[in-house]
């Protein structure tokens, strides 16, 4: 049977679609760098709607369901051969999988007499991809990384309640919930295997003997307890037990993050920026956690914001620039032009996390946040979209 870099080295087709991260990474990013202004430019210019649905809840579809459904299925097609040794999905199966991604994106443009139709096109993506990494897992006897088969599922069924929302109007809210819970689980579960890999790896060579700390009991702990605040937090937002449940797992998150002496990699951006988005995990949680304490003094909005502009659009971004530079033979080096886009990306979190708390120039940080993060992601598809569309150097 031929290996993954055999198979990679035969294939003879469109670069793009030789191997997962390419086409959904690049793509990814220009709907992330498309959408918010879309969606602010609805709200601003026009009626506030996009398609045939309100503009907040497009955004928020297309921000969980569009551009992080499509990053990690760009990681997870790269990563989960590595884990299971089995051959990547490339070629004409690739650019299937990719056009299922890319119509459930036209979908969101339809009228209102399609919403059928264009709820099963986006909801396809995410159901066959789930099929598709929990056969690779199962056939590999891969039993380790069964969690990551099970919350890409949830990640699905999420996506199938959203849609669902007009039928039954409690499925909306708990469906995104639901997905930002989802997303905050993947971070924490492989964010907390690279982050300190890759850490370990830059320290290492760079001759510095005490480097993170291995994965133990606490990181278990840490995870257990992540993952039962982030179900309570589905199941009763409001509730004082999850405001307090949030907000340890914020802290011991934090916690955790500084057993991995992120620190130590300071000089490196590819390295310290994977700390940066787990840190605004913790963060996150946090803000969640005493929203629900003390929703008066902490919007509800700071919190989501901490985990998705911040921990999501932050670690993604580490993870596309750092896999894409790798992956085409490029040194594990940030440029200029990659840390000009971690600070764009990290600027876009502070003002929009900033934004709820200041009511009098809230409009104002949403558009300079909008901005900000459209620019992050467009400074990606310039600088690495040569990489992406072209054969590895």
């Amino acid at each position: 049977m031929a290996t993954t870099a055999q198979s990679l080295r035969r294939y003879a087709g469109p670069p793009l679609f030789s191997f997962g991260f390419r086409p959904f990474f690049l793509f990814s990013a220009a709907w992330a760098a498309v959408a918010v202004p879309v969606w602010v430019g609805s709200m601003s210019l026009g009626d506030g709607t996009v398609g045939a649905m309100d503009g907040r809840l497009w955004h928020i579809h297309e921000m969980l369901f569009g551009y992080l459904a499509g990053v990690i299925a760009g990681f997870l097609l790269t990563a989960v051969p590595n884990w299971t040794g089995r051959l990547p999905v490339t070629g004409a199966k690739l650019a299937g999988l990719f056009a299922l991604w890319a119509a459930g994106r036209a979908a969101g443009f339809l009228p209102a007499s399609m919403a059928v139709p264009a709820a099963v096109t986006d909801s396809a993506f995410l159901v066959v991809f789930a099929g598709l990494i929990w056969r690779e897992v199962l056939a590999a006897r891969n039993r380790r990384n069964l969690p990551v088969c099970l919350l890409v599922s949830a990640l699905a069924a999420a996506n199938i309640a959203f849609h669902l929302r007009g039928a039954f109007p409690l499925f909306g809210p708990g469906a995104e919930r639901a997905a930002v819970a989802v997303v905050t689980g993947l971070i924490a579960l492989i964010g907390g295997r690279v982050t300190p890999s890759f850490t370990q790896n830059w320290t290492q060579a760079h001759g510095i003997l005490k480097g993170p700390t291995a994965f133990n009991g606490l990181d278990a702990g840490v995870l257990a307890v992540t993952g039962v605040a982030l179900v309570a937090w589905v199941a009763a937002p409001l509730s004082p037990i999850t405001g307090v449940a949030l907000a340890l797992a914020g802290g011991a998150n934090l916690v955790r993050l500084a057993r991995w002496r992120g620190w130590l990699a300071r000089r490196e951006a590819l390295v310290w920026i994977l700390h940066l988005g787990y840190a605004w995990l913790g963060v996150g949680l946090i803000l969640l956690g005493l929203a629900a304490l003390a929703p008066a003094a902490v919007p509800f909005t700071a919190g989501i914001h901490a985990l998705t502009t911040g921990a999501m659009g932050v670690e993604t971004l580490g993870i596309m620039t750092r896999a894409t530079r790798g992956h085409t033979g490029r040194p594990r080096v940030a440029d200029r032009s990659t840390t000009a886009i971690y600070l764009l990306i990290l600027s876009a979190a502070v003002v929009r996390v900033s934004a709820p708390f200041l009511a009098e120039w809230t409009i104002v940080l949403l558009a300079i946040s909008a901005t900000l993060w459209a620019l992050a992601f467009s400074g990606f598809v310039a600088a690495y979209g040569p990489m992406l569309w072209r054969r590895s150097t």
